[in-house]
């Protein structure tokens, strides 16, 4: 079993940041990434989100596929049931084009009511919008002369002429925090997109009700099992903890103040002290502690992806790109050796 690593390239920036500086830095920490080993690039999705400016995934994800090399591109995660099926198809399948076939559909329902209520969603309606659409956009990406008569979108013979490099599609992944959206990933067969907010204790009962959701269904287990994690590693551990430190935490209370922290399982409360809000929770510390961390989740929650957020909203650039170096230098190869080359 090979391990493979993704990066998040951050999107999410102060309002007061340079944006078309902080986008530069995102393509230099694409070509890092590419240089030292990495196997994918990853962006997050988000609509009027104060305190932060936010680039959209898709169109940045195609601008930094210029310069990813054989990296896999991955939408972590697309708030699918604010957008339309027909439109996410044709993008997404000419982001596959565009990536020579090395997408990964990332997709996530929301949580914030000032998102829903831009785009005229009922919350209630989020989780058959998103099965819809999805239902869709694989027949789409497969099919000719589609009639479709849903809930809440209809076509008739229609046919989407522009086709994912790969057949049938791309690998879809769901994200979730709560145990329904655990289960439900598994009831469909679909990756369960691993959060980065919760404690290990209670990620890893999720993972078992997931496992035997998956069983129950008759679903095989998935080959590609993606955690994300909050990681940063420094030369010592108290130097990546005190660095993290005050990024992790503004980013956790802006949670909160969204509403993320209402979604969260047990044990998942983000306005606490820093020391227990990062319990089993993040992964900071110097490169042996960070490959000990990674193995508790390989052992815990049977990862074998991990997509690594390291950097937040207000970091400078430099602290990231030595993060990655630093992977690229001693985390990488550990795992390169113990589990073999992807």
């Amino acid at each position: 079993m090979s391990i493979q690593f993704g990066l998040v390239v951050m999107p999410q920036n102060s309002r007061a940041d340079d944006p078309v500086k902080r986008f530069r830095q995102c393509v230099e920490q694409t070509r890092l990434a590419r240089d030292v080993g990495f196997d994918a690039i990853c962006s997050g999705h988000h609509y009027l989100s104060p305190p932060y400016q936010s680039l959209q995934n898709v169109p940045l994800l195609s601008r930094l596929a210029a310069d990813s090399g054989t990296m896999r591109l991955i939408t972590g995660v697309l708030l699918l049931p604010l957008l339309n099926p027909v439109q996410v198809a044709e993008e997404l399948a000419t982001l596959d084009v565009i990536c020579e076939g090395r997408l990964i559909f990332g997709v996530g329902m929301g949580y914030r009511d000032v998102e829903f209520e831009a785009f005229g969603i009922q919350r209630r309606d989020l989780v058959a919008r998103t099965l819809e659409s999805l239902e869709l956009i694989k027949r789409l990406w497969s099919e000719d002369d589609i009639t479709f008569e849903g809930k809440f979108f209809r076509l008739h013979d229609a046919t989407c002429t522009i086709r994912p490099v790969q057949r049938p599609y791309p690998p879809i992944w769901l994200g979730g925090n709560a145990d329904a959206s655990v289960k439900r990933a598994a009831r469909h067969g679909y990756a369960w997109m691993i959060n980065p907010h919760a404690p290990l204790p209670g990620l890893e009962r999720q993972w078992r009700l997931y496992r035997e959701t998956l069983a129950e269904a008759g679903h095989p287990l998935p080959a590609m099992r993606p955690t994300l994690v909050e990681l940063h590693v420094a030369p010592s551990s108290e130097e990546a903890v005190a660095i993290a430190h005050p990024f992790l935490a503004a980013k956790y209370a802006a949670y909160a103040q969204w509403g993320q922290d209402k979604v969260m399982p047990e044990g998942g409360a983000f306005l606490v002290d820093f020391e227990q809000l990062a319990r089993d929770r993040f992964v900071l510390g110097d490169p042996q502690t960070v490959i000990e961390e990674l193995e508790r989740r390989i052992t815990g929650l049977e990862s074998n992806f991990f997509i690594c957020r390291v950097g937040w909203a207000g970091m400078e650039n430099g602290p990231q790109l030595k993060v990655i170096e630093l992977m690229g230098k001693h985390v990488l190869p550990y795992f390169r050796r113990k589990y073999g080359a992807v």
